[in-house]
């Protein structure tokens, strides 16, 4: 059984494809892991390949009761809303914070939506539908911590619009009969309804209305590997977690500003924390417009953070 198989990423595109090729899934807002069984042990790895077991044990717990010797899922973990959305923040808090462990697993699923690897046999090279049934096969009637991602049989543009009117982050589509194919190609696509990314932290600004506290944070994205400001977001974190992060970022390293749109009263530091945001659309000077923050990620996801196209492009 391979070690680790890095993940297929899908494309962001604002278009849903059609044809009969593409099967549609909901897209989960949590963390993509993927659950590894071998005949000695459960491994659950980030799609960077850190080690999340001691995270998740109930989930290593439910892997271990599959009736497979070995096997590879692909899937997202999260937690659940009471209207059955996928909530980042309430995932955060239920793993206790970035660094933290879960205490119990009752909150906590994931959805399994591949099938990379069972009993000895490598399915990577199959296609997806034939995956898939494979994995259907695996976890029929599994209602607990390890669930299927199921396909959802309706018209992709259709499915997008409910998706949000229901608040949902967007959909997936994927090609059915291409195999799996690590990195972002374009068999697999995500179209969202709000656009939610992960930025890096180059600072802050002090709150004028509450001591000990963030107003604001400034961000960045990655442009040919380099960390550049693509403006701030001062909504989405309550009073307690003004604080907290403002007590996080003071005991990092201060650093110079940027050489552009370097806020005068903000305080630069090392940019080793990244923040998951939501946001409408990007202003003609690429700054992010109507920007609201959901919590901080992991780490573990530090490549994770977006991508700017070259200049010119």
């Amino acid at each position: 059984m391979p070690d680790r198989i890095d993940p297929c990423l899908a494309l962001l595109t604002s278009t849903v494809p059609t044809g009969p090729e593409w099967s549609f899934e909901v897209k989960w807002d949590g963390y993509r892991l993927a659950v590894h069984i071998d005949l000695s042990a459960v491994r659950i790895l980030t799609r960077n390949g850190h080690d999340w077991t001691h995270r998740f044990p109930f989930l290593a717990k439910a892997a271990r009761a599959l009736k497979s010797s070995t096997l590879i899922l692909d899937g997202e973990v999260v937690v659940l809303d009471a209207q059955g959305r996928s909530d980042f923040s309430e995932l955060q808090k239920a793993l206790g914070g970035r660094g933290g462990k879960a205490i119990t697993g009752t909150q906590i699923v994931f959805y399994a939506f591949d099938l990379l690897y069972i009993d000895g046999h490598d399915l990577t090279g199959m296609v997806l539908e034939e995956r898939r049934q494979i994995l259907g096969d695996l976890l029929d009637g599994h209602t607990g911590a390890i669930r299927m991602s199921e396909d959802i049989n309706a018209d992709g543009n259709e499915l997008l619009r409910l998706s949000c009117e229901l608040g949902l982050e967007g959909i997936i589509a994927k090609h059915r009969d291409k195999p799996y194919r690590s990195g972002r190609h374009g068999e697999w696509l995500k179209i969202k309804c709000i656009m939610s990314e992960t930025f890096a932290i180059l600072g802050y600004e002090p709150s004028t209305k509450l001591p000990g506290a963030v107003g604001s944070l400034m961000l960045g994205a990655l442009r040919q590997g380099e960390l550049v400001p693509v403006g701030a977001v001062g909504t989405g974190f309550s009073n307690a977690e003004a604080r907290a992060l403002r007590k996080r970022l003071d005991e990092l390293g201060r650093v110079s500003p940027p050489d552009r749109v370097a806020r005068k009263s903000a305080v630069y530091v090392e940019p080793v924390l990244n923040a998951e945001i939501e946001f409408r659309a990007w202003t003609a000077d690429g700054s992010l417009r109507h920007a609201s923050y959901k919590g901080l990620r992991d780490a573990a996801d530090a490549d994770a953070i977006y991508v700017l196209a070259p200049p010119g492009r």
